[in-house]
């Protein structure tokens, strides 16, 4: 639907809190896979995903990854190719509210694809998800060398979505060779936000 900014707000499902697939069968399943069919996702495994990597599981406002200070520094972004209910176009996760507030509509593959090196598994994904980090809310109160924080929380934010896209039947791989400030462009973020990685997501193929 839209908003009163004139943007559009993709309003998710609620998350399942438990599912059919034990944790150990998840770990043990868990694997980076880069060849994905062209069948889209449901917008329930969508709002699954986004959820395990940024939402929120406590009343207080904890997220469903441990964060130093609970300072919660990342920022998750998704551009959707094909996700059924969703039209494409690069959106912007709100943990808060549970949605997708849209940053631009329009498919981005092409831009993408020029800044991954060509990355097969990118063009092929049903959609992919950019983890950002802002450093100053952790140095700020941690001082110099806490940049490490930031990028423990961000092996907690891909190994959950791994997980979960593995109790899910999906697949994905965590891709890290792309121009920063490129990525930043077409995700729409604001300076003080790096790109951190990519994850393109899929059924598998």
């Amino acid at each position: 639907m839209s908003s009163p900014y004139n943007h559009l707000v993709v309003a998710l499902p609620p998350p399942a809190h438990d599912g059919p697939v034990a944790l150990e069968a998840a770990v043990f399943n868990r694997r980076s896979v880069r060849a994905y069919s062209t069948v889209a996702l449901s917008l329930e495994e969508l709002s699954q995903l986004v959820w395990v990597a940024q939402g929120i599981s406590h009343p207080e406002g904890y997220r469903t990854v441990a964060s130093a200070g609970a300072l919660y520094p990342l920022d998750l972004y998704v551009l959707v190719g094909r996700v059924e209910d969703i039209e494409p176009g690069v959106y912007k996760y709100v943990p808060r509210a549970h949605q997708l507030d849209e940053v631009a509509l329009g498919n981005a593959w092409d831009r993408l694809w020029s800044t991954v090196l060509a990355n097969r598994q990118v063009k092929e994904s049903a959609a992919v998800f950019a983890i950002t980090a802002r450093y100053e809310p952790i140095v700020n109160k941690y001082g110099a060398g806490s940049e490490k924080f930031v990028h423990m929380e961000v092996g907690h934010a891909v190994q959950n979505v791994y997980l979960q896209a593995a109790a899910l039947g999906l697949a994905t791989v965590v891709v890290g060779s792309f121009v920063d400030n490129e990525v930043s462009a077409i995700f729409g973020c604001p300076e003080n936000e790096i790109p951190m990685v990519l994850m393109p997501v899929g059924r598998p193929r």
